[in-house]
């Protein structure tokens, strides 16, 4: 339940702060509150993941890109995702959660969310997803042209077709069949 005051919250504001262009950045502040902690008595690491929606949804909504979302019933889905954690973050803790697009491929969106306090970055992710309708995939320049962004895509971070290629490989690897 605490989530979904989160998402109305971060729908809400949305009203009140500038549009955004599609590349973000977005930053949202919340708390670590006694429902986001694990038994280790910190922020569960599945918490983590839920907030980047957070941050997503706010990306979405702020860069006009919603709209064409609703109407073309477009649904968003993370196909893949690289996450490091850095320091934990204990209750009551405050915190930023700061995302943006870092650039598109022929199939894939990547965003980046950076998690940190004053003091440390907590939480550095990168995520692959995309829109789909009816089990295809929008076209990422599609989905960029919805947000009124004409730009080609930003150059992706030398690191990522690594990435890729290990994803690939784990593609082969199955040890539960």
């Amino acid at each position: 339940m605490n989530l979904w005051l989160r998402v109305i919250a971060v729908i809400v504001s949305t009203f009140f702060r500038p549009k955004l262009p599609f590349g973000g950045p977005s930053v949202l502040t919340f708390r670590v509150w006694p429902h986001d902690l694990d038994i280790n008595v910190h922020m569960n690491n599945a918490r983590y993941m839920a907030l980047m929606d957070l941050g997503r949804l706010d990306l979405i909504v702020r860069c006009g890109l919603w709209r064409t979302v609703f109407r073309q019933a477009w649904q968003p889905v993370i196909a893949a995702s690289l996450v490091r954690f850095k320091k934990p973050l204990k209750p009551f803790q405050p915190f930023t959660l700061t995302s943006r697009v870092l650039g598109w491929d022929e199939r894939w969106i990547y965003i980046e969310h950076v998690i940190a306090t004053d003091e440390a970055v907590a939480c550095h992710a990168v995520v692959r997803g995309a829109f789909v309708k009816k089990g295809a995939v929008i076209p990422p320049e599609q989905v960029a042209a919805a947000a009124d962004m004409s730009d080609p895509s930003p150059s992706l971070p030398e690191w990522l077709p690594a990435w890729r290629e290990a994803d690939r490989a784990f593609d082969t690897v199955s040890s539960m069949t």
